[in-house]
Order: structure tokens, then sequence, then C-alpha cells
């Protein structure tokens, strides 16, 4: 009887999964990503929107007791007002509606425009607005909101008296758009009552004072231009500014709202140097005064219009940049007489493509400088050519800032990869400077007080403090591990970072590898914290306050966990006092961290693994009653999904390595599965990442293989420098071999695919090994030698460095290693290749040049070798529009199919797409036999 009910359990359980379906292309149109998700600041509320296959979102509100209390289709943007009594959205209209309007050639402004969604959270009412351009609501106060609207033509009347003198072009409407500001609402949240104020460019308010300020040109063409204040507790309106004409930028607020600054333009001109000035208004002045002008100046500086203004937190100071003069032109010269020519030289700082990348920046640099506003308006040029850039800490209220200078080393960037820079510190009061460190590469920044300069020095492979009062440098981490241990490129080891000062600069908390340990800043003494090394758990701090600058050694630290074994997660508490650990929560998943409640001790997180898709759960600081708030896809349970494990082997250099190993759901051992390889460098780490079916702009997507009954083996690479091929190989092969005598691999059907990286690898393994019936490879690299004089045409920068010292691990240049260069391009090797290749390679690739690509392809070419080549027009690295991601999903998918799995040939692998073709025909359908569709 027993045997009986277990067999009919079994068939029953059989019966289950073979009714599950089997993921296709259509159904990545059904999955759901987590968009905007939010805390209300007391804690009782949850907001996220969910996507649906990249198109629209839906708002979902819910309690913490996981009820949802509201939805709305096509809401995004979500916001709570700071008293948690309302939420605020933007509403959009249906993507698919504004695609049929677009195909009718619909005009731009004709289109459906925003609204805006106010729900109230104790009413549980909901208020629309259309026409919405933008809409800010008070970051720490409660009670009103502004709003902005979209031009709304106004409809002809038809029943006008055609007889009806037409007004003159001097008395039409002035109109709303980019340059005369558009409309902005003014609205009591909690009452409904609004007020309008025209043609406004610019609006904010203040982050804790009941303040708004905005900016307009005025309410007609012949109305002068201002800037108001509105006071809401004293219901109070200021015009602070007025011109008759007037540019007006960077609108800032202290945070209380007490003072305001700004940078005004009333030059009517087309003057190249623009008189710009800096404005101040105080609360209790009935206008703004002039802190900065050209005369004040006596040089070509002139107050930035895109360097941010901002006060210190203690509002004793106004901070602001002093713009460069621009590079005079003769606006006096015809097209023709202007010359075009790009003067490249040897030894300038930057690459000329580097130059034209920075072009927009270097127009607009800025120097900061500072006002101070309890000295009688003193102002203080702090930053300058010779240290253009510089940061502040303690808010703006330290007496010191770090001025930055990395001009020196510019040209040795270009091949060491490395950003030199020198370091000095300025006192803000005075404006004197002193230089404090000299070519550092790697971090360096101030400590919270501005007491240290602190930092990790590449070249040292250590941590230090520098003591501005007493001059003193000390090493910390000097013979200690406090540097990547696993560094396998031919550069300087990054370090694990740090998690930050305690109060009053007091000692100052780094990581190794594993661990936090606590460094007195002045003496370099040290005391672990932690204890994770012995168990291979790795402790890193989460901040839970914003707003905070140091670690509340008063309070329980929360850190998250690792474990590099098992690759589980979780989280743990920290007492400061009694030097304890605490673990709150683990298991074998991937925890991510969102967010805390800003008012009350609630927070979310992310859950995760590779059959479970990352929800929002709910929980307090204790981790005691965890919650989960969100279920965005139930539809993966009506599919075959698969299951993950780790694998383990040895490399040909006698190295263990890890991989992971993903199986389809109704995995039977004693069966022969067809295998796809794909692998970048190390990925094992993310065993516990779920992998939702989608798009993909550049690799198999796991869970979309593994339902349609492939394996998918993700192997971990340990490089050899100078021999990054050679350490594919070894790392690689075996781990494939070693799954193939495990007995459920089908040897005579594995596929091979990466992208960048793993594209160059592949093609270095196809000339080396026939182990593959089919390769993808996206962006590969061919041929190091032509490859290392290319340009990175997203920065600019020449490829130089990565040859030298990091990715492609080579470690010198042609010159010096000619035969390194040689033996890792696998263009010297092509006709060892036997495996057919589909190569996608776009033509605006930034990072990779895609004539690498065309190299690769045209030899295959004329070798005769069955090989396809995908470029998507206008498309960076990767493809990032959807219908080309669809498309490349769709064709890599056929590929394999037809090589792996005896799958007919798709017609475009059978004859291209010809050009005349191009985004008409996309040849999906399938050929018989005879060659015919």
């Amino acid at each position: 009887m027993r045997l009986f009910i277990c067999s009919v359990f079994t068939l029953f359980t059989l019966s289950l999964t073979a009714q599950k379906k089997v993921l296709d292309h259509p159904d990545l149109e059904r999955w759901n990503t987590i968009e905007n998700p939010l805390l209300s600041p007391n804690g009782a509320y949850v907001m996220y929107s969910l996507e649906q296959g990249e198109k629209d979102q839906f708002l979902h509100l819910k309690d913490a007791q996981r009820q949802e209390v509201f939805r709305y289709d096509r809401a995004s943007k979500g916001s709570f007002t700071y008293d948690s009594n309302f939420a605020v959205f933007a509403i959009t209209a249906w993507k698919d509606s504004i695609l049929a309007m677009k195909r009718r050639k619909v005009k731009k402004k004709d289109m459906p425009k925003d609204s805006l969604g106010i729900y109230n959270l104790n009413t549980r009412q909901l208020e629309k607005f259309g026409n919405i351009k933008n809409f800010k609501i008070p970051e720490k106060w409660s009670g009103y909101l502004a709003y902005q609207l979209e031009e709304i033509e106004a409809k002809k009347d038809s029943l006008k008296d055609s007889t009806e003198t037409k007004k003159s072009t001097k008395e039409k409407e002035k109109k709303v758009g980019k340059k005369n500001g558009y409309h902005l609402l003014v609205r009591d949240i909690q009452t409904g009552q609004q007020d309008t104020f025209k043609f406004v460019t610019d609006y904010t308010f203040a982050k804790r004072g009941k303040f708004l300020a905005w900016a307009t040109t005025g309410e007609t063409d012949s109305a002068n231009a201002a800037i108001y204040v509105l006071n809401f507790d004293k219901a109070k309106l200021t015009k602070v500014h007025e011109a008759k004409k007037a540019t007006y930028a960077q609108l800032s607020f202290s945070e209380t709202g007490k003072h305001l600054g700004f940078v005004v333009d009333t030059d009517t001109t087309k003057v190249q140097l623009r008189p710009r000035e800096l404005f101040h208004w105080e609360e209790g002045m009935n206008t703004a005064e002039k802190l900065v002008d050209a005369q004040s100046l006596k040089n070509d500086l002139r107050p930035s219009a895109t360097e941010e203004v901002h006060f210190s937190k203690d509002e004793t100071k106004l901070y602001f940049g002093l713009a460069k003069p621009p590079v005079m032109k003769d606006t006096l010269l015809t097209e023709e007489e202007i010359v075009n020519v790009e003067v490249w030289t040897y030894d300038e700082p930057r690459l000329y493509t580097v130059q034209e990348m920075s072009l927009k920046n270097d127009t607009i640099q800025a120097y900061t400088a500072v006002i101070h506003l309890d000295k009688k308006n003193a102002l203080t040029q702090l930053a300058n050519p010779t240290y253009p850039e510089m940061s502040m800490t303690d808010k703006g209220n330290a007496a010191t800032a770090l001025l930055i200078n990395s001009t020196p080393y510019e040209l040795e960037r270009q091949w060491t990869g490395e950003r030199a820079r020198d370091y000095a510190v300025v006192n803000i009061a005075t404006g004197s400077i002193k230089k404090v460190l000299t070519k550092v590469a790697g971090r360096v920044t101030l400590s919270p007080k501005g007491n240290y300069v602190y930092g990790y020095n590449n070249a040292d492979s250590l941590w230090f403090t520098y003591h501005i009062d007493k001059e003193k440098y000390t090493p910390l981490t000097k013979g200690k591990l406090f540097y990547d241990e696993l560094n396998d490129s031919p550069t300087y080891p990054s370090p694990y970072g740090f998690a930050g000062w305690t109060e009053k600069d007091g000692t100052l908390l780094l990581y190794d590898r594993y661990d936090i340990w606590e460094f007195n800043p002045d003496t370099g003494a040290a005391d672990r914290l932690t204890m994770g090394r012995e168990i291979k758990n790795v402790y890193r701090y989460v901040p839970l306050d914003e707003e905070k600058e140091f670690i509340d050694t008063s309070e329980k630290a929360l850190l998250s966990m690792f474990n590099e074994n098992n690759k589980g997660s979780g989280y743990a508490a920290y007492d400061f006092k009694s030097k304890t650990l605490q673990p709150l929560l683990s298991g074998p998943y991937r925890y991510s961290w969102s967010s805390k409640a800003t008012l009350a001790n609630t927070m979310l997180f992310t859950r995760e693994s590779f059959t479970e898709f990352p929800d929002l759960w709910i929980t307090d600081l204790n981790f005691k009653a965890t919650k989960k708030i969100s279920h965005a896809n139930p539809q993966q349970e009506e599919y075959n999904w698969g299951t993950i494990e780790l694998v383990t082997w040895t490399s040909l250099d006698g190295i263990e390595l890890t991989g992971m190993l993903v199986k389809p759901t109704d995995f039977d051992p004693s069966k022969k599965y067809p295998m796809l390889v794909n692998f970048y460098e190390k990925s094992a780490d993310g065993l516990h990442r779920h992998r939702a079916p989608s798009a993909g702009r550049s690799t198999i997507n796991y869970s979309f293989y593994a339902s349609r009954g492939y394996l998918i083996f993700n192997p971990d690479v340990q490089y050899r420098i100078g021999y990054p091929g050679e350490s594919a190989y070894n790392c690689v092969i075996p781990g494939v071999t070693s799954l193939i005598e495990k007995g459920f691999v089908d040897k005579e059907n594995i596929g091979v695919q990466g992208h960048s990286w793993g594209g160059y690898q592949i093609a270095y393994l196809v000339t080396k090994t026939d182990i593959f019936k089919a390769a993808e490879a996206g962006a590969p690299v061919p041929n190091m030698i032509s490859a290392y004089g290319g340009i990175r045409w997203w920065t600019g920068l020449s490829r130089q460095f990565q040859y030298e010292h990091t990715q492609s691990r080579i470690g010198g240049t042609p010159w010096e290693y000619p035969t390194r260069y040689l033996e890792n391009s696998p263009i010297f090797n092509m006709d060892k290749i036997n495996t057919p290749l589909l190569i996608m390679h776009n033509d605006a690739d930034g990072h990779v040049p895609w004539y690498q690509g065309i190299e690769f392809f045209v030899s295959l070419r004329r070798l005769g070798k069955p090989s396809w080549f995908l470029n998507y027009n206008g498309e960076p690295h990767w493809p990032l529009k959807l219908q080309n991601r669809k498309d490349f999903t769709i064709r890599m998918a056929q590929f394999f199919d037809h090589y792996l799995k005896g799958a007919p040939k798709p017609q475009w692998m059978e004859r291209g797409v010809p050009a005349m073709e191009k985004g008409i025909n996309q040849g999906y359908e399938f050929v018989g036999e005879d060659g015919e569709k």
C-alpha cells in the first residue's frame, strides 16, 4: 500500500513538472522589475512600482502588515511627504498607446502629458492633475507641494466674430516654454488651496525651513524678471530680486531657508565674457544684496552659472564657483574662413580625444570660492589653476578643504591606467595653501571633522593618515593585508575599502578581506572588531542614517555578512561597547540592503536566490519580524526553471577552482544534456543571484536556457600575468572535461558564449580546442597589437593601460613583450578554428574598437569558416534598445539551438539579411532540408 501511494505521488509530481511551460521569447515580457522602492518616513508604508516587460509601470502602496492600500496603473516616481500622510507620484500614458500615436505620426506637442497623483493615506482619497511637467515636495517638512504645467494650446473659438481685429505681434500672448518658463502651482496639500505663479524657470524648497523660492521671466513680455521667496509660516511673499531681463542660475537655500543664494546675468547682449553676479538674501531683507561682480573681482573670473551654489550647514559660509573666462572667438569669421584642424602633440597632458570628451566640462570649469557671511561678506578663493579641484567635509563647516591636481600625471595615465594626484589643504578663512601629498594614486579625502587627510596609496598598497595641524604622516597598514589578496593583474592591488570614522575623528574603521579593523589615526594601533577570517565570513558596515558623516559607537552597528565557502549572506549587529557580534539573519540567499525609514526603526531589504526573485522584505533593526512585501513575479511558478550549484575542479596550473553549474528542473543524471559555457573572470560569488528572464544585452540568460533543457557552466578563471589566453584555457577546459566525466554532459554538443573580455577569451579558446561545437563572441579582441593602439571612444583614453596594467594582463608594451602580444592574439591562429562562430560587435562601441570584430570576421570569411557578424547600428558596447536586445536574444538562441540541439537553421543563417532588407525582413523563419522555407 505504501509503495502504491509513493508511486502515485511520484507520478503526480512528475505530472506537475511536465505541465510546466518552457520559457520562450514572448514570455520575457511577462517579467516585472521593482523600481524606486520607498519606505514612508514613519515606516508604516512601502511604495514601489512594478515595470512589466520594460514598458509600463504599476505603482503599489502597502502597509507594514503587507496589506495593499492602493494601486495605480502607469504610475511611477513615487514619493512620501515627510509626515507620511500623502503619497505623490507621476502618471504616464500607456506605452502601447504612445507607440500607436507615433505610428500615426502624431506630433510631439499633441502627445499625452503626464499627470500628478496625490493619495491621502488617512482618507484613502486620490486627487489627479493633468499636463504635469514636474513636481517637488520638501525633503524634511510637510504641508505643501509644487508642480509645473506643460504647455497647453488654447483651442480656437469657432464662434468668434470673423470680423474681430487680429492682435498685433507685440500683443500676442506670452507662451510657456523652456525659455519663458512654465506656470508653477503651489498647493496646500491638506486643504487643496493653491496659488499659481506664471512663467517660472526654476524653483526650490528649503530642506528644513518652510520656504519656497522661484525665478520667473515675468507674467507678460513687458514685465520684469524676478526671484520670489515665499515664507509659508508667515504667509509672506518677498520679491528678492528684479531686473528688466535676467537669466537666473543656481537658486539655492540654506537648510533652514533663512538664506538664499543665486547667480544673475542681466546683460541682454551676446558678449562672450558673461557679466554674471552672485547675490545673497537673508530672511528679513527686502531685497537680495550683490556679493560678487566684475568690479569686485577685478579679473576675468566671474560667478559660475553651472557650479553649485550652497551654504555650510552652520550657514556662515556661502560657497560658489568662479568661472574661467571663455576662449574668445572671432565672431566675424564666416564658415569658409574657419580652419578646422586637430593638432595633436606628443607631450600634452591629455590625449586630444580626451580633450574632446571633456570639452563641455572644460568650457564651464570653475574654481570654488567662499563668502564668509559672518565676516562682512569677505571673499576667499579656494581652488585655483594649480589646484583646480576641491572637496569639503563636515557639510562645509570645517576650517580646511582639500585641493587636488592631477594635471602633472595625465600624460602617463594613458599607459599606467592610474590617476595620480597632488594634494594640498586650504584654510577656508584665509585661503592659505599647504601642500601635503605628491603623486598619490588612490582614494584620498578628508576625515568628517577635517582633522586628517587620509586614504589608500596604490603604489605602497597601504592606508595612511596625515594629521593636518601636526603635519604628521602615519602609515596605518604597512606590512598588513588590507589589499586584494587575489590580485591577478599587472597593477597595484586595490583596497577592500573602509567603513568610516567614529565620532570626532576618533578612529578609522578599515576592511581587510574578511574583517573590520579599528585604527588609531595617530599611532596606527589596530584592533580587529570581527572574526570573519577563520570561518571565511566577510563583514561590512551598513550605514543606516544618510545624515550622519560618522559611525555612532553609542549605537549598535548593522553589518552585512557574506560567506566565501557557501556564498550565503546575511546581517549581524555589532556592539561597540561590549565588542560582541550578534548574527541577525543568514541563509543560502543573496541579501541586499535597500533603506531605513527616516523617522522609525523600520528597514527594507531584498532576498534572492537562483529560484527566488529579489522581492522586497520589511523588518525592524533586530530582524525579528521579517515580512515579504512584494510578490513581483508569481508567474514564475508556471515555468520550468532550473537549479544551481557550486562545482570544483583543478586547473592545468594546479589551482583549485570554483564555478557554477545550472541544471534544468527535471535534471536526470542518467541523461545527456547539451551545455553552454559562459564566463568572464570570477562569478561564483554570485551563486545566489536571481536571473530573471530578459532580453539581455550581451550574455545568455541562465533561467531561459535552463528552462529549454540546457546545462550552463560558469567557471572562475585565475590569470597568470602575461598569459591571459593560456590562463583561460588552463582553467575553463579542465572544468568542462571534469563535468563531461560526470556522465550527464553531451560532449558532442557543448557551446560557449561571452562578451568583451569574455569574447576575447572565447576567440582565443577556439584557436586551441575543438571541444566547442558552436561559439558566440561579443565585442572580441582578436588582435592585441592593433587593439593596443586603439582608443576607448567613450572616454577618449588610449587603450595602452589596459594591456600594460589592467584587464588584458600582458604586463608591458608590444616592444617589451612582442611574443606575449603575438601568442595571446587569436588573429595569428585563425586557420586553427573549426568552431562555427556568431560575432556581435556594434559600430558605436566605446570600449572595444569595432574594427576588432571586423578583423575577426573577415579573417574567418577569408578562410571559409562558418561565421556570422551582427552589428546593431548606432549601438554601443552592447545593444541597449529593447528591439535590438530582443533580436540578439532570438538570433543567439536560434544559433545555439541549431548547432547544439539540431533545430532547423533560421533563414538569416542560411542567406543573411541583405542590405536592402535591413529593418524589413529579420530572417527568423526556419528553412527546410531543401533550403526552402
